[in-house]
């Protein structure tokens, strides 16, 4: 058996881990999107690093675009076989997968209107929402906890990871050489207390670890503090210099603990009197699609859904999917808030409101989330007094403020929290993916310390034999 990665090695997009079986099957665990890592993501993007035709299977951990927003591409160039995942992805990616077809369909266009008039070749979307259609097809649903045969001597069972709705630590069984070998993916390992769904849940002891290290070198603030400093944002942003609080949120899962967050305080009655703007189509489907699973909310919000029935929605929210109501939002005048997806600000509505608020210093743009280092985001994250943005470079004189704490991502505490169902003296070999390099470093010396031998951190396209 032998495992090669061709994304998320040694930086937190584009997850993507080939394992090849003696036997001649090919396994893909997740097939996402490359995000915000400059001129390399396109390029990235178009080339996988393998025959789609050649894999057998994909498993899809969850519906966050950098875990599967190729995966239309991967069938429109050969990928013919079943996409394993839970009921709730398979839900998410239906609008998800569209959205980003969309997306690329929209930006491509803007983008295209510039390079023809400096006599550029013009550009292609990786896939069209036809395509995101078509491979929606070849999605299998597989509850948590339920051991499925995906075929004789290779048996999958889903755990829940506590990251977003229907996030899934991947679990395998895969008999070869007379011996069966227990492989665990944790694809992006949640929080034990999430604000709004369960917790992670412990999952089967593995002889090989794939584990996510986003935060593997640091710990969130607690999250009451963080509702009381964004209370504070709030108010010196929108009541004291009238401006606009700007809100770069992925539209599945951080959208929703943003919105909850303003909820509760405005039930508390502490929320001044101003507008909130949810600017994202997929961002308003994607919290009707959370409504509906209120079945997986943590009892936290259950108790508080006793006293709220909606904690999605409240007097002053509205949720935009029009592009004209959209527009409008930067001609407003009045002080508001806008939540609008990308996370990273590297595609869609965002990158508009960026372009329209960064100049002026009445208003604030927070970043909620980790961000790649070269996305807008990461670079606005780090203090850069200038950035480009649609090909125009704009002077950053809003201010620029951060909350990781709604990160959905655990840190390196709660990581090893995570870990600490199995025995780690019997996982014969462990791989650090989706993480900045430095902070895998950090963090396989702390797992070295907490017992774990041979710890790996692989290259983009690097291959090892299990």
């Amino acid at each position: 058996m032998k495992i090669s990665f061709h994304g998320a090695a040694r930086t937190v997009t584009g997850s993507k881990h080939l394992i090849s079986l003696k036997r001649g099957k090919r396994i893909l665990l997740d097939c996402g999107l490359f995000q915000g890592i400059g001129a390399l993501a396109d390029e990235w993007n178009r080339h996988f690093g393998f025959d789609p035709a050649s894999v057998d299977y994909l498993i899809l951990s969850h519906a966050h675009i950098d875990h599967s927003g190729l995966i239309p591409l991967l069938v429109k160039e050969g990928f013919k076989g079943p996409i394993f995942c839970t009921p709730a992805t398979r839900d998410l990616c239906s609008i998800m997968l569209e959205d980003s077809a969309h997306i690329q369909e929209s930006d491509t266009r803007f983008i295209n209107e510039r390079r023809k008039r400096q006599g550029k070749s013009m550009l292609k979307p990786l896939y069209s929402i036809d395509d995101a259609r078509e491979a929606l097809e070849q999605f299998v649903e597989v509850p948590y906890n339920q051991e499925y045969e995906i075929e004789p001597g290779l048996r999958l069972m889903f755990t829940d990871a506590g990251h977003i709705l229907g996030s899934a630590v991947v679990n395998l069984q895969v008999d070869e050489d007379h011996y069966t070998k227990k492989i665990c993916f944790t694809g992006d390992i949640g929080r034990p207390e999430p604000a709004i769904i369960s917790g992670f849940a412990p999952f089967p002891q593995c002889d090989i670890l794939i584990c996510e290290s986003t935060y593997g070198d640091r710990t969130h603030s607690d999250r009451t503090a963080s509702l009381e400093r964004l209370l504070q944002i709030v108010v010196e942003t929108c009541v004291l210099k009238r401006g606009k609080l700007i809100i770069p949120a992925f539209s599945v899962g951080r959208t929703q603990e943003i919105v909850y967050a303003l909820d509760r305080l405005e039930h508390e009655g502490r929320l001044p009197h101003i507008d909130v703007f949810v600017d994202s189509p997929l961002s308003t489907n994607a919290t009707e699609i959370m409504r509906s699973n209120a079945d997986v909310f943590n009892d936290e919000v259950k108790e508080y859904m006793l006293r709220d029935a909606d904690p999605f929605g409240f007097n002053k929210l509205t949720y935009i999917r029009d592009v004209e109501q959209s527009k409008a939002l930067n001609h407003r005048k009045e002080p508001c808030i806008i939540i609008s997806a990308s996370g990273m600000a590297e595609a869609g509505r965002i990158k508009h409101h960026l372009a329209n608020s960064i100049g002026n210093a009445d208003n604030t743009i927070l970043i909620v989330g980790h961000c790649e280092p070269e996305s807008l985001g990461g670079r606005l994250a780090a203090g850069e007094k200038e950035v480009r943005i649609f090909g125009d470079n704009y002077i950053v004189k809003a201010l620029v403020e951060t909350l990781g704490s709604f990160s959905a991502h655990g840190d390196v505490d709660e990581m090893l929290r995570f870990m600490q169902c199995i025995d780690v003296k019997k996982v014969k070999k462990t791989f650090l993916v989706h993480g900045e390099y430095d902070t895998q470093l950090r963090f396989m010396v702390r797992l070295q310390q907490e017992g774990f031998r041979h710890v790996e951190i692989p290259e983009k396209g690097s291959s090892f034999e299990l």
